[in-house]
């Protein structure tokens, strides 16, 4: 256990989380709807700080971070829990324990351990990722602040429901995120993902964009769900209006949890979401989960010419000089490319 951060006492030994919007009041022995964080006695602790339960050593391009040191070794750590509960979930055994099963498993870890690990192994940076890092937020924000004294960048895989006050204790600790965008309706998001609000999300993202750090968002495009045409493209013209230059990546779905009776996305779909981002004027735009595809490299947004040639979660070959395009010499977009 561990005392959390962004809380405060209400009343009758009620506290009120502001870790993630969904601002948990949590009275006296009950845990929020993450399930892992707890008022004891008026104190709000974090059930789950320094319990991993998944430590991997990964490509970077796996998070999905395209333009962020690319071809890079991520130490990638999680632990239990969610505060949100997708339906399609593919890490739902360690995002939804803490609530299902009552547990909080995970082997014990310093920020010191996780950094030594990531040294060792030969990683530019840590991702926090696998479950939600906000819910594990004092670890993690413990673990980049020795990392950043190391020379190691650190990344957030997000499904971006983290408040303001939590983005501002972000700033200059962590490098990159990558923003889950899951569809562009409040419907999907309060019937799919357990009750949460889209405009919190697309709201951070702009947040945290402007805080200087870099920023990728993915669409997981599941079949009837939110694969409109018109949907797509107002989350196109949405990301655009943000930034164009912010990489999108439209990854293919697969059945999972509790939407295994939706069928695998059909490629013809994430082609024509591919076509709609470059159409609404995105400069980068990726297919995800379907290994092979064109979608997975890195073209100039100015002369087409192919930058980044990709297969899977692996760089074939960089053809990057300086920052910039060798055709054309136009700037290309990112961080260490």
């Amino acid at each position: 256990m561990h005392e959390a951060r962004l809380w405060k006492t209400l009343k009758d030994d009620t506290v009120e989380c502001y870790l993630c919007n969904f601002r948990c009041h949590i009275r006296n022995g009950k845990r929020g709807i993450c399930g892992v964080r707890e008022n004891r006695g008026g104190t709000l602790m974090s059930l789950n700080y320094g319990r991993l339960i998944a430590q991997h050593v990964d490509p970077i391009e796996k998070k999905p971070l395209f333009h962020f040191q690319p071809a890079s070794l991520s130490y990638s750590i999680a632990t239990v829990g969610c505060n949100f509960r997708c339906l399609h979930c593919q890490n739902y055994e360690i995002s939804q324990m803490p609530k299902e099963k009552g547990l909080i498993l995970g082997e014990d870890a310093t920020p010191e351990d996780v950094v030594e690990s990531a040294l060792a192994t030969g990683c530019k940076n840590i991702a926090y990722t696998y479950t939600e890092p906000t819910i594990f937020f004092e670890f993690a924000i413990d673990c980049a602040r020795l990392a950043q004294k190391e020379g190691l960048r650190n990344i957030f895989v997000t499904n971006g429901y983290m408040t303001a006050e939590c983005i501002e204790e972000m700033k200059g600790i962590i490098d990159a995120c990558n923003v889950d965008v899951k569809a562009f309706t409040e419907e999907f998001y309060r019937k799919v993902c357990g009750g949460a609000k889209l405009k919190y999300v697309l709201e951070n993202v702009e947040s945290l964009h402007r805080a200087g750090i870099w920023v990728e968002v993915t669409t997981l495009i599941i079949p009837d769900y939110n694969d409109s045409e018109d949907e797509l493209r107002g989350i196109a013209r949405w990301l655009k209006s943000v930034d164009p230059s912010i990489p999108w990546h439209i990854s293919a779905f697969y059945p999972a949890y509790k939407m295994t009776d939706v069928p695998p996305t059909p490629k013809e779909t994430l082609h024509r979401a591919r076509e709609i981002g470059i159409e609404e004027g995105l400069r980068y735009v990726y297919t995800g989960n379907i290994p092979g595809d064109v979608g997975e490299s890195t073209y100039c947004y100015s002369c087409g010419r192919l930058l980044i040639e990709r297969y899977g979660f692996f760089v074939r070959a960089n053809h990057i000089k300086d920052g910039k395009c060798p055709g054309c010499g136009a700037e290309v977009d990112g961080v260490e490319l």
